[in-house]
């Protein structure tokens, strides 16, 4: 049976996965790319250090988020997302958004840029070769939907 996943259900496959992808363009070309990312119940939060989608996703805040749930080939749940790309540029903001992706992912292994942020204005990652501060951000969702096979 094929069917839609309702808003909780959607939510769920958001609020139980760690890994989902990006999809952004420049208008001339579109990114689709895997990212870490924790789901406050109303924003997809990531961390990245500076790159392609970052200058995609400055340059065109409209962004596509997809997570898979998958058990089998007829046994699976997609959620695609849109929404507005959001830069955290307050410490607060920043150190709020990493302390929930760490509390959320504390057991599993991590990428270099979700160290918690030190509060000062100059902060940078301390592990990161050249001292690279990470660029902390947010999917504001605007629209959700979910699809779902089970046998």
């Amino acid at each position: 049976m094929i069917g839609r996943l309702s808003t909780e259900q959607i939510d769920g496959v958001l609020e139980n996965n760690t890994i989902g992808r990006i999809g952004c363009t420049d208008g001339k070309k579109t990114y689709i790319v895997p990212v870490n990312y924790v789901f406050d119940g109303k924003s997809i939060i990531c961390h990245s250090v500076a790159g392609l989608k970052i200058q995609m996703m400055r340059k065109n805040p409209a962004v596509c988020f997809q997570v898979d749930e998958l058990k089998s080939f007829t046994n699976w749940k997609s959620v695609i997302v849109w929404g507005e790309y959001q830069e955290l540029q307050e410490e607060r903001d920043r150190y709020a958004a990493m302390k929930l992706f760490v509390d959320r992912t504390i057991k599993m292994k991590i990428s270099e840029t979700a160290i918690p942020p030190e509060i000062s204005e100059l902060r940078v990652h301390p592990r990161s070769p050249g001292n690279i501060k990470p660029i902390i951000y947010r999917i504001i969702i605007t629209e959700k939907t979910g699809r779902f096979e089970n046998d």
